[in-house]
């Protein structure tokens, strides 16, 4: 799709994978693309409906959250479309882990029992679950990788204050639980998972997506403590197994690599892995949906019609 250009649109941003649209002074559009990206990097092919299910998904969540912490979505015109108040971002991610998993995993793997300012204790397997939730926060990288930080460095060097920290922390924790209660109700666990945080005033809000397979890992939770007893892999739901898949093939976003050829058929297994993790987190059964630019446009101003009205 094409960039559009909506009224009084002050400006455009090509995410990795959504493009941000800036209108006026207090409004973004917010549209999911189908592009996937890992270790930072922008993948060469689409998956079908992905835009979609992050979209949903994250409007699903945002609206189970409400009563945790204020949020910037207003209106889900379309089913890749997001319409809500733009902030002024934390140049940080809240990175919270139930489980000992993804580049956590990779860390301990490699000696350390340091991440981000945590101390990790001994004997912890793959996938272990720690003795209760901890924040590893990254900063947020306009371009390339983002990198650990500890909440220490964060508030020594000005990212956030000391005041501030604590609001996003609780938050964060909050949010992360009420993910786990809602995961645990469809049986699964949510392992880990990423927010983005943003001010208009004084007042901070949960921006971006939440719980979505791009931000999150999910364990299915029927049979996860017999697999951790005789070490088997354990059943997910997620974006890990499009990493798992880029290792095998090495890749790692690092200069000199390339990206594996990218299949019709490996490319319609990731796209039915979002589908089943969708109908899987929410409950619900996945409308494929594809709109015109046209419909967009048209979607878009009749939600400005209800909530741009300054």
């Amino acid at each position: 799709m094409q960039s559009l250009q909506f009224p009084f649109q002050t400006g455009i941003y090509h995410g990795k994978v959504r493009d941000v649209y800036s209108i006026g002074t207090q409004w973004l559009v917010m549209i999911a693309s189908d592009r996937i990206s890992a270790f930072d990097v922008i993948l060469p092919k689409t998956i079908p409906y992905k835009g979609q299910v992050l979209n949903q998904i994250a409007e699903f969540m945002l609206d189970q959250t409400r009563d945790i912490c204020p949020n910037w979505l207003l209106d889900s015109p379309a089913p890749t479309v997001s319409v809500g108040k733009k902030c002024v971002p934390f140049k940080i991610e809240m990175v919270v882990r139930g489980n000992l998993v993804g580049h956590a995993y990779r860390t301990y793997a490699a000696g350390l029992r340091t991440l981000c300012g945590v101390s990790l204790p001994e004997g912890l397997r793959e996938n272990d679950f720690f003795e209760g939730p901890i924040i590893t926060p990254s900063t947020k990288a306009a371009e390339g990788h983002d990198e650990d930080i500890s909440k220490e460095d964060i508030i020594a060097t000005g990212l956030v204050s000391a005041a501030d920290w604590e609001v996003l922390e609780k938050y964060a924790l909050a949010l992360f639980n009420r993910g786990k209660e809602i995961a645990s109700k469809q049986g699964l666990i949510l392992a880990d998972t990423k927010y983005e945080f943003g001010k208009i005033g004084d007042t901070i809000y949960l921006m971006d997506e939440v719980h979505t397979p791009d931000s999150s890992r999910y364990f299915y939770a029927d049979g996860f403590e017999e697999r951790q007893a005789t070490g088997e892999k354990q059943k997910q739901l997620s974006k890990e197994f499009v990493r798992e898949w880029l290792i095998q093939n090495n890749f790692m976003g690092k200069e000199g690599q390339t990206v594996p050829e990218m299949t019709d058929e490996w490319i319609d297994t990731i796209s039915k892995r979002y589908i089943e993790l969708f109908e899987k987190v929410t409950g619900k059964t996945f409308v494929p949906t594809t709109f015109t630019e046209e419909q967009i446009m048209n979607a878009v101003l009749a939600s400005f019609a209800k909530f741009c009205t300054d």
